[in-house]
């Protein structure tokens, strides 16, 4: 039986082992593709589709 050592007072090398054990897979799901959009960040392809669909639009003025 192994005597009982504190996390704290373990090495650097077996804590990182044990923090590796203790770890678990995301299984098979990315983590980076579940973030959610930032609202506050400039969006190219939003910008552009405004600008194409005014453009592209019918034109109902007569003249």
């Amino acid at each position: 039986m192994e005597k009982f050592i504190p996390f704290e007072k373990l090495s650097k090398k077996k804590q990182r082992e044990l923090m590796a054990k203790r770890r678990g897979n995301w299984g098979g799901l990315n983590p980076v593709t579940r973030k959610p959009e930032n609202p506050k960040a400039y969006n190219r392809k939003k910008a552009r589709k405004w600008t194409d669909d005014s453009m592209t639009g019918p034109s109902y003025f007569v003249a």
